[in-house]
Order: C-alpha cells, then structure tokens, then sequence
C-alpha cells in the first residue's frame, strides 16, 4: 500500500502563499474554522494563535491547500489526498529551490497560462526550448520560489 503524504513550503506569509498558490492550481484552501472553533472552545488554543482570512480562520502561520477531487475531513477541513501545507518560518529563502512544482497547460495554452499567473503575482525568469523535449517558462511565485509552467 502506497503511503500518504503532503508537500510542505516554508515561508514568510503562509496564507498569502496558501492563497496564490491554491489559484495557480485551481485547488481549494482549506478552512479549519470548525476545529479552531472546537479548540478555542475547550480552551486548547490560545486566541493569538488564530488568524483570520476571508471570513474563515485558520491557524496563524499554517495553510494548507487540496485538490478539490480528494476526500477531506470535514472537522478540520485537512485534505486526504493531493495537498500542499505552507508553513511560515523565520529564515528567508537563501538559494535555488531543491524540488519545485511543475504546473502543465492545456496543448498549446502555455501562453494563457503564463498570463494568468503573472495575474495572479508569478514572474517570468526565463524561457526554455528544448525543441522536441519542451518548451516551458521558469518562474517565481510571490516569494521568490522557483516553479515551471509548460
């Protein structure tokens, strides 16, 4: 049996990330409003641990995002299947990313895609072309993390 699992992204503002991220994806955010309300209630969860978004808390600090085909847990809104958690960290980022994201377009929408997502707060790097191989754009997220379109 295959193990689950969740890609984690540190960084210095998890909700905004969460939120960019989660329309580059066309995922869903992931609303632990229940859970927080269930421990804040029973008194194991300090209030400045909340955070606020859109009329929904979240765990300051913590994001999440889920493919919206997946299962989830509808106590604490956690995604069962494809997901990526951001979680702000005090050290910026120092260099080239290790793993990144490779985000695929519809045939022949490549540049569509590019568009909206420097709609969304990406930038363009540079361009690749590999000729048979590929033709894909490098390019940054709003915190400087490195991912491809194609």
């Amino acid at each position: 049996m295959a193990l689950g699992w969740k890609l984690v992204i540190d960084t210095a503002d998890a909700v905004a990330l969460a939120d960019f991220w989660a329309a580059a994806l066309e995922y869903e955010v992931e609303d632990p409003t229940r859970l927080i309300d269930q421990l804040l209630a029973a008194g194991q969860l300090p209030p400045e641990a909340v955070h606020d978004h859109g009329g929904r808390k979240t765990f300051r600090g913590l994001a999440g995002i889920r493919h919206p085909d997946d299962p989830f847990d509808e106590n604490s809104g956690v995604g069962q299947g494809r997901r990526l958690l951001f979680q702000d960290v005090p050290e910026g980022k120092s260099g080239k990313n290790r793993l990144h994201v490779d985000i695929h377009s519809e045939p022949g929408g490549l540049d569509k895609l590019v568009e909206r997502l420097e709609g969304l707060g990406a930038t363009r790097v540079r361009e690749v072309d590999n000729g048979p191989a590929g033709h894909w754009w490098v390019m940054l997220d709003p915190e400087g993390n490195e991912f491809c379109a194609a």
